[in-house]
């Protein structure tokens, strides 16, 4: 799998129309071992750009040091390979790791900054889950944060105080609508409906908002295709891409795997790949997750490569898809 070098950060993949392909991405957070719904979400995004004679990307979303480790990361690409889904370009090419594109962040963060579109947050609620995709529940917004309207004495005061700053970014009251190829209209009024979110917490991490709307820019990504629990992040994404100069990608968001628990987790040990792969072949657990999906008819085993004839978004459910932990035979 090969790796290219990235262009300037802020500056699109591809500049002449006639070059532009079809970009797809893996972008999974090594934080655990991945599970059934994961992996859902990996071969939609993998059979949706192959279908389109695209190219994939892999990029290891490991902006939380506290939550990230090496071995996460390496079981996620084997278990990536072990299924069939490749990639061309991307990890473990250190420049497809978000920890090592700090500079990149940096330099979008001052854009914004120029723009005026950025202030510091002194707010004490906890920004722990600011570095890592949103999951229901775990984001909480403030549209008229007190922090917008601080003096310079006020800012002064606090620092002096100890306080150090999260950053937010100030959302324009205005509605943000895209288009999902799979779910059809969504529109949000950012200011009503984010609020003025972090673009950086307070320890000097990159959220993961700011950090995914640039690597897609700076990737070339053209589709971005995940979990309909990251719908709500899309008009974000794409402002955010637009405010740094960039296009946004075209988005596509797959139905959840559920439980009787809610959405599946990385906490849900009998469904993780380490426990799968000792029970089943990848052509089964691919087969499986194709007849969940509604690709083929029965749950029988397939390779990867045999579903790209097979997809179509018309055929995955937009309702999320009840699976309990018991497993049929594989």
């Amino acid at each position: 799998m090969r790796a290219s070098p990235l262009p300037n950060p802020l500056q699109p993949r591809y500049n002449n129309l006639m070059e532009t392909i079809e970009t797809g991405r893996f972008a999974p957070s090594p934080s655990g071992y991945m599970h059934m719904g994961n992996l859902l979400s990996m071969l939609l995004a993998w059979l949706d750009i192959r279908a389109l004679g695209g190219r994939m990307i892999f990029r290891m979303e490991d902006l939380d040091p506290a939550r990230s480790k090496p071995e996460y990361a390496r079981a996620l690409a084997d278990d990536l390979r072990w299924l069939g889904l490749d990639w061309d370009e991307g990890w473990p090419e250190p420049s497809y790791s978000q920890s090592r594109r700090t500079a990149l962040y940096e330099e979008a963060f001052h854009t914004l900054e120029r723009q005026g579109l950025v202030y510091p947050c002194y707010c004490s609620r906890a920004q722990r889950l600011a570095a890592s995709a949103p999951h229901p529940g775990e984001e909480h917004w403030e549209p008229g944060c007190p922090c917008r309207h601080l003096t310079a004495a006020q800012k002064a005061e606090l620092e002096m105080s100890g306080r150090r700053p999260a950053w937010r970014i100030k959302t324009p009251d205005q509605i943000m609508t895209v288009t999902d190829g799979h779910y059809g209209t969504f529109s949000q009024n950012l200011q009503k409906d984010t609020g003025d979110f972090i673009i950086r917490r307070a320890d000097g991490v990159f959220a993961y908002q700011l950090a995914v709307s640039v690597d897609d820019m700076a990737m070339g990504v053209t589709r971005v295709v995940r979990g309909h629990d990251l719908l709500s992040s899309a008009p974000r994404q794409a402002w955010l891409i637009r405010a740094l100069g960039g296009v946004p990608p075209s988005y596509c968001h797959g139905p959840l795997l559920v439980s009787q628990e809610g959405k599946l987790s990385k906490r849900l040990g009998s469904l993780s790949t380490q426990v799968l792969r000792q029970t089943c072949s990848p052509e089964a657990l691919t087969g499986l997750l194709a007849y969940t999906a509604g690709l083929i008819p029965k749950p029988e085993p397939v390779a990867a490569g045999e579903l790209i004839s097979l997809f179509s978004w018309d055929k995955i459910p937009c309702r999320d898809i009840s699976f309990e932990a018991g497993l049929p035979a594989l």
